[in-house]
């Protein structure tokens, strides 16, 4: 395909324009514009993101996972015009709106359940996932402070997990590329075996994976008996992490042992909800309802930044007093935001719909069924899948116990040699993964599957 030269032009301008004065997140600034290409996006129309000159990209990670139904899908668009003409802002301390009770009382119906369990109850808005782990985390402590019970000031949380990069965030995340350089500032977190099923010992299957994980995490409670307010984790999926995957036993099993030593179960599924690995929420899978649960990045479809926490009542209530200093007090200027709301309950609708899991088990399976020859490549060590959301783990010569040499920057090679193909594979180092937008079609996938095969081969040829 021929570009225009102005069009070109006009790119090459916007490049030096954004390079003059934005600073990127999760980039070494340094490697722009020669290392990592800089892609000047002018629009986008569902599963495809459209350059300034003109050429198209494939969006095969829902930008930043947020993405859920395509760019500018109309029902959300028209939701948000609408509510941008009857109130684009009101502060929620004191005040209320429709849209942010309407979406309150949403999703407690549609939040995982457990029998014999009191239902989540109250919901708790914020402005991003960062932010929601913090509020989550607060109301932790501080539940455990009202009630006296001073000693309780530690988090567990999972090796190889990520719950955001805010301090309080941070310091429950256990990725070292974005926890090391500020560990001084971090308050402390004890680290529980992740059960990810990619570090099974030879025959030893996920779910017997699971049990061993479960095992540590017992024997880290009673370590610290009397001194934890709570248990974080990512259902299913530890995203950040490399995308590594667990069995739904654990959950089950953390349930047990948190409900066994008095510690709040806090399910972080900003990334992993709403339909993303096959269920609406992933607690689902192992029949799990969690004391808070985190959700935020599809919640509006990926048009706008919201958070929601939700919380059982007997934490709601562990608040309630005459004393100020006993109520909890966190805020952002934007809570609740009434467009942000109208966007949310505009991408709830389209669930309701568009039978929207049912399709998306067709296009897992499609998945499934496009990736399995990847198995056969020589630097491929794991091909695995959670709904949708799947994952392809490099190695030298795919040996599990063998990475490949970090200066080889294999990844970055194979989202170069997608990108100049037309699809954007934003890799986690060495860890390749499809998190695409539900409306993806057959067509695309394909593209999808065969760029992706390419970019494999052409990055580990140095290897």
């Amino acid at each position: 395909m021929s570009i225009h030269p102005t069009i070109l032009d006009d790119t090459g301008r916007w490049r030096s324009r954004d390079l003059a004065v934005l600073w990127h997140p999760c980039t070494q600034m340094r490697e722009h514009p020669d290392v990592l290409p800089l892609v000047p996006i002018e629009r986008g129309e569902g599963a495809w993101l459209v350059g300034h000159d003109g050429r198209r990209y494939l969006d095969a990670v829902s930008s930043w996972w947020t993405n859920l139904f395509g760019h500018a899908e109309p029902r959300i668009a028209a939701a948000i015009a609408r509510q941008a003409g009857t109130l684009e802002q009101v502060i929620l301390a004191g005040f209320s709106h429709q849209p942010a009770v309407e979406l309150a009382e949403k999703l407690l119906a549609i939040a995982p359940r457990e029998a014999d369990r009191a239902p989540l109850a109250k919901v708790f808005y914020s402005d991003n996932g960062s932010a929601g782990v913090e509020v989550a985390l607060k109301m932790a402590f501080h539940w455990f402070r009202n009630r006296g019970e001073d000693r309780r000031t530690k988090f567990v949380a999972l090796a190889n997990g990520y719950h955001g990069e805010t301090l309080g965030a941070l310091a429950v995340g256990d990725v070292p590329l974005y926890r090391r350089v500020y560990a001084p500032l971090l308050a402390e977190c004890l680290f529980a075996p992740s059960p990810d099923a990619y570090q099974c010992e030879p025959g030893e299957t996920p779910a017997q994976r699971a049990e061993r994980a479960a095992e540590g995490l017992r024997e880290l409670l009673e370590r610290h008996a009397g001194e934890i307010c709570a248990l974080i984790l990512e259902p299913r999926v530890q995203c950040a992490g490399g995308m590594r995957m667990h069995d739904p036993l654990y959950l089950r099993r953390a349930r047990d042992l948190c409900d066994a030593h008095g510690v709040f179960l806090i399910a972080d599924e900003i990334a992993v909800g709403f339909g993303r690995t096959g269920t609406l929420f992933a607690c689902e899978q192992a029949g799990v309802q969690p004391d808070l649960l985190c959700l935020s990045k599809g919640l509006t479809g990926g048009f706008l930044p919201l958070a929601a926490v939700l919380a059982t009542q007997a934490i709601y209530d562990g608040f309630l007093d005459d004393s100020r200093e006993r109520a909890f007090l966190h805020s952002h200027s934007y809570t609740g935001n009434p467009l942000a709301c109208a966007a949310a309950l505009a991408s709830l609708a389209i669930f309701d719909s568009d039978d929207v899991l049912a399709r998306n088990r067709i296009t897992a399976a499609r998945m499934t069924e496009l990736s399995a020859p990847f198995a056969e490549l020589p630097h491929v060590a794991d091909v695995r899948q959670a709904g949708m959301i799947l994952a392809f783990e490099l190695t030298h010569g795919g040996d599990k116990r063998t990475p490949l040499d970090p200066a080889l920057r294999i990844g970055l090679r194979a989202y170069r040699a997608a990108l100049d193909r037309g699809v954007v594979l934003r890799p986690l180092g060495d860890i390749l993964y499809w998190m695409p937008p539900y409306c993806i079609d057959d067509g695309q996938l394909q593209q999808l599957a065969r760029v992706t095969r390419e970019a494999i081969i052409e990055a580990t040829a140095c290897a």
